[in-house]
């Protein structure tokens, strides 16, 4: 009886051991453990910024979508869903009510702000 309970805790033990080693590994490898870094960044250094973003999205019905995508300063009006995906418009500028002054322009030595919901 005290062998059959022994072996089933050793069993749990391992179980749970093992359970917390993946947690842990995939912590490691997705570069969110505490202070511990990534595994790409001890190989390929830090990530570059991230270009490309989504700024908007509306869904027309319950197949069709248009995404207003951000590339670097330029947005793009794409509709996918249906048969065919089709980019509606290119070049979109930055909105005429956030237009910078150069008094409110970012410092060209600052880093850029990168959307955290993307990483």
């Amino acid at each position: 009886m005290w062998d059959m309970l022994y072996y089933l805790a050793i069993v749990l033990f391992l179980a749970v051991a093992m359970i917390g080693g993946a947690y842990a590994v995939r912590q490691y490898l997705g570069g969110t453990a505490g202070t511990l870094p990534s595994v790409s960044s001890l190989f390929g250094g830090p990530k570059p910024l991230r270009r490309l973003s989504i700024s908007e999205q509306f869904n027309i019905d319950n197949r069709r979508r248009l995404i207003l995508v951000r590339r670097d300063n330029v947005e793009h009006l794409i509709m996918t869903g249906g048969p065919v995906d089709m980019l509606i418009e290119t070049g979109i500028g930055t909105p005429v009510g956030s237009v910078q002054t150069d008094a409110t322009a970012p410092v060209a030595n600052s880093p850029q702000r990168v959307d955290p919901t993307l990483t």
